[in-house]
């Protein structure tokens, strides 16, 4: 019998299929197939990209030429614009705003086709270093409330371009999926004056069921409540509210876990396409927010979302947490 699963933080319901879950051999999943061509991103084509925001590279080589390591540019097509004023006003009963916000492409390697999982842990290191300085230097804009860094690795997960990258979105406000999140752990915070993310953490450690890997500062696990199957969170063991505080020794095992965990799931499921988020506490916002733990939210696309997610809410699991996590623990690198 499937089992009903309530997300402690959102509220959200899942079904999760303890009884019959489905192997890796079950899913039927549209493989990635790079094809190649002009990449944009590409070491030497510097010059098909907008003006280089910020790079890691070598000494003595000039912005927008070859010597870079990782390298930040506006998005070609952003969604939002740094320029202009923050105009928000209703419309009748509707709220309007101008498009005001920040997006970037921050590209991860001079390497076309490698993955995070095939870098060395010194380049995952840079990309990650990267971000931090991204989220400080964005954060410094008073109009910006929310920084969204978000991956989509693949053509099934959204990715137009084949090119290893990570975007970056600053938002004039706080977006709903956040807030939900926000409210729910603010809301166990007031009344058991304790962070959600510690406790499960906490419990994610006394079970080690769901468990992938751990090391000093960080843990990666299939949550108890995964939408998906083979849904994985990397968390810090650390609280802290916003990713882009962390020491060097903090972020070197970041890249550690972050390298390990995507080469086990792409070990299990050949030429796979992901997404994966990070959520961090929103910037500029009055005082710390305490009750709030940053984390990266990790999904695979092996199924998808249909009628009955969209009408209901709820999220059909077809591989428990715990059958995920076995998997992708035995899997050696």
């Amino acid at each position: 019998m499937a089992e009903l699963r309530r997300d402690p933080i959102v509220g959200r319901w899942v079904i999760v299929d303890k009884e019959h879950s489905c192997a890796p051999k079950d899913f039927k999943y549209e493989q990635y197939i790079p094809k190649g061509g002009t990449c944009p991103f590409c070491y030497g084509s510097e010059a098909m990209t907008p003006p280089e925001i910020d790079s890691i590279r070598e000494p003595e080589t000039a912005p927008n030429t070859p010597g870079w390591q990782v390298r930040v540019v506006s998005n070609k097509f952003p969604a939002l614009q740094v320029e202009g004023e923050l105009n928000r006003r209703p419309v009748g009963m509707y709220d309007m705003s101008s498009g005001i916000g920040a997006h970037e492409v921050l590209i991860e390697t001079p390497y076309h086709a490698k993955d995070i999982c095939d870098l060395l842990p010194r380049e995952v290191e840079n990309y990650l270093k990267m971000c931090c300085r991204r989220a400080i230097d964005l954060a410094k804009d008073k109009r910006f409330k929310y920084l969204m860094f978000f991956r989509n690795f693949g053509s099934a997960a959204g990715a137009s371009l084949e090119h290893p990258h990570t975007q970056i979105i600053a938002l004039p406000m706080v977006p709903k999926n956040a807030l939900e999140e926000i409210h729910g752990a603010k809301s166990y915070y007031d009344y058991r004056e304790r962070c959600i993310f510690c406790d499960i953490i906490r419990q994610e450690e006394q079970e080690k069921n769901r468990i992938i890997l751990e090391n000093k500062y960080f843990i990666s696990f299939c949550p108890f409540v995964s939408r998906f199957p083979f849904e994985i969170w990397i968390m810090p063991k650390k609280h802290n509210g916003a990713f882009c505080f962390m020491t060097a020794e903090e972020i070197a095992d970041l890249a550690v876990i972050l390298k390990e965990t995507i080469g086990k799931i792409k070990k299990v499921f050949a030429n796979l396409s992901y997404n994966y988020i990070v959520h961090s506490a929103p910037i500029n916002s009055d005082g710390e927010v305490e009750y709030y733990h940053w984390h990266i939210e990790f999904m695979p696309k092996l199924t998808q979302v249909a009628g009955f997610e969209w009408g209901t809410g709820f999220y059909i699991d077809p591989t428990s947490p715990e059958i995920a996590a076995k998997y992708l623990k035995e899997i050696k690198e």
